[in-house]
């Protein structure tokens, strides 16, 4: 299928059909500098929402647990997933053997100074950088990014120049907010790194994706086959 074709037919498709927030939207032209972001959460719910696989609607997953909210507005990349190659990267960066990918796509925290008051919607992000967690021995990175116009973080380009307590606040919380008071931390992160790793994090999260979902423009193609014959 040519690709003005593909174009027209995914135009045609969006036109009747909602599309999937992970599957049907694409990381952006400009991935990994800039990126497409999927907003579950923003930091005034009380509830985490997280999008059901299956259907791409957003589900209530669990109510917060005590006083941990989610310290910016937080989802994922669409057309990511975090699977051999993100395990692979991890493994290379800190050392440790037997890491696997969580096999979801791979989650963003976008700061801005403004409230924005729900989820359920979609934003541009630039990536600054990330944290590398590992959660019982899968590789889960959180990237950390800025929405690009926003007044306050709109020009920072590097998460080292972000403030130290907004670092430790990131930090905190991933830490922290599965934990049961009392409990045992069950996770850990061993590097908050940079925008460069993070853009690596986010190419691995790609290749994934298409490892294992293969192009959209492929299974059309297949499709357009099958209803011509």
């Amino acid at each position: 299928m040519a690709s003005d074709q593909f174009h027209e037919l995914l135009q045609l498709l969006n036109r009747r059909f909602k599309p999937h927030p992970w599957h049907g939207i694409s990381a952006g032209d400009k991935a990994p500098e800039v990126v497409n972001t999927f907003i579950e959460l923003v930091p005034s719910d009380t509830i985490k929402y997280e999008v059901d696989k299956a259907s791409g609607y957003l589900k209530v997953d669990r109510p917060q647990k005590f006083s941990s909210y989610a310290p910016a507005m937080y989802g994922f990349i669409p057309q990511t997933y975090c699977m051999e190659q993100v395990a692979a990267y991890c493994m290379q960066k800190t050392g440790r053997e037997g890491i696997t990918g969580d096999e979801d796509p791979l989650d963003i925290l976008v700061l801005c100074e403004r409230e924005v008051p729900r989820g359920d919607m979609l934003v541009q992000a630039i990536p600054i950088g990330g944290l590398r967690m590992i959660d019982g021995n899968e590789a889960d990175d959180k990237i950390i990014s800025v929405l690009g116009n926003a007044a306050l973080y709109g020009n920072y380009r590097d998460v080292t120049n972000l403030p130290e307590k907004i670092r430790q606040r990131l930090k905190h919380y991933f830490l922290t907010y599965k934990q049961i008071p009392g409990g045992e931390i069950t996770c850990e992160i061993t590097h908050i790194y940079g925008q460069g790793e993070a853009w690596e994090v986010i190419r691995a999260s790609m290749a994934d994706y298409d490892t294992h979902f293969g192009k959209l423009e492929d299974e059309l193609a297949e499709l357009v086959k099958a209803w011509v014959r």
